[in-house]
């Protein structure tokens, strides 16, 4: 039933434009073979619009991609194996959330150890003070025995030569002992590594799990990447333009942005950033678009087309885009003009400027009035016209009087 059908209306659309190009090509003839003085009695039937005044905008049209403002690959400080992942691709991630975690009997056996040894260092100290105080002593006894002239001038000496070799032994130790701490904190931060957590500094982010690069139990060198995490507010579009567009843009224009993924939906955005240089390769710069994307329901990857608003006028003369024809080299269109034959087709040199879907804007000259909007090849200057205002189908199709 569906074939019949599909059949049926192929067959009438053929027939359709069959007629119109029978028509077009006896018309086109007719007008061509008739004398000059027919042809000004002949009344062609156009479709017409109203000259109008209006706002119109000016937006330039480009495709790029979406990224995100913020992704952070998290890597291993160390090297080990993989024990736990606590995360996996989709999952939110909260500030100072615990991600992942390698073994580290290795590293708490280091940190052992270090410690012991930070204990032998404060006993060597103890051990040099008590031997530094009792050198001080012997000095002191020596001093006074040798003022009595009981003790000799070497011992005295060798008194000396102690209590400064006992102090060397007691910076010593305490050198040690910072070594010895130093070793400890190293180990401590070595731990501390075995445990991976998000950024906690990153209060006002919500992070979401992009792309796990490893699995459970792999021996991970240092600085391997084992996630990459994304915060998906705000977005960023980049797309990149050429030198004819890149004059028009700058930072804060407004920009609309469209999707495949949300058909008939639109997004908002502006330009945030101008590459100040072009690719030699592909003579483009790049531009950045800022995304707000506040309900996170567009994703970095996505392809998106971006209309940057560059102009908006306001109270301009506005025609349709139909409207423009080219005559000996020139852009114009045919004006209406009442006369006492009817209504005569005038052909009318345009300056036009912005053009938005199916309007286009006049510069100069001044234009009233209404304008031939199809029909153009069977008319010319002084052609008779019967118009059909495009904007009333129903008058269109019962056929149209002249005003």
């Amino acid at each position: 039933m569906n074939k019949k059908r599909l059949l049926t209306v192929a067959a009438t659309a053929a027939l359709v434009l069959l007629i119109l190009l029978l028509f077009r090509l006896g018309g086109e003839e007719d007008a061509s073979q008739a004398p000059a003085s027919q042809r000004g009695s002949t009344t062609v039937p156009v479709a017409v619009a109203p000259i109008t005044r209006g706002d119109i905008t000016e937006r330039v049209v480009f495709t790029g991609s979406l990224v995100a403002a913020h992704r952070v690959e998290v890597a291993t400080r160390i090297a080990g194996r993989l024990e736990h992942l606590h995360v996996d691709i989709g999952d939110a991630v909260a500030p100072g959330t615990l991600l992942a975690e390698l073994d580290d009997d290795e590293v708490v056996q280091n940190l052992e150890q270090a410690r012991a040894e930070l204990a032998v260092a404060r006993a060597s100290l103890g051990e040099s003070q008590a031997a530094l105080a009792a050198a001080r002593r012997t000095l002191t006894r020596t001093q006074e025995l040798r003022a009595q002239r009981i003790a000799s001038q070497s011992e005295l000496e060798a008194a000396q030569t102690e209590l400064e070799a006992q102090q060397a032994r007691v910076a010593l130790a305490r050198s040690q002992i910072d070594q010895r701490q130093a070793a400890v904190r190293n180990a401590e931060i070595r731990q501390a590594f075995t445990r991976i957590h998000a950024d906690a500094k990153a209060e006002d982010t919500q992070w979401l799990v992009a792309d796990r690069f490893v699995d459970r139990g792999s021996i991970l060198q240092a600085n391997t990447p084992i996630l990459a995490l994304v915060d998906l507010t705000p977005l960023r579009a980049r797309v990149f333009v050429t030198e004819r567009d890149y004059a028009r843009l700058a930072p804060g224009q407004p920009v609309t942005l469209t999707t495949i993924a949300y058909p008939g939906e639109t997004f908002t955005g502006w330009v945030e950033r101008l590459s100040p240089e072009f690719r030699e390769a592909s003579r483009q710069a790049r531009v950045e678009i800022h995304v707000p994307n506040e309900d996170q329901r567009l994703r970095p990857g996505m392809f998106v087309e971006a209309r940057i608003t560059t102009r908006a006028l306001s109270d301009v003369t506005l025609v349709p885009v139909d409207a423009l024809v080219e005559r000996q080299g020139r852009s114009g269109l045919f004006l209406i003009e009442a006369t006492d034959a009817g209504p005569t087709a005038r052909f009318v040199p345009v300056d036009t400027g912005i053009e938005e879907r199916d309007r286009v804007q006049i510069i100069s000259p001044a234009l009233e009035g209404r304008v031939v909007t199809l029909g153009h090849h069977l008319i010319s200057d002084g052609t008779r016209l019967r118009p059909v205002e495009r904007d009333a189908p129903d008058q269109a199709q019962a056929g149209s009087t002249e005003p």
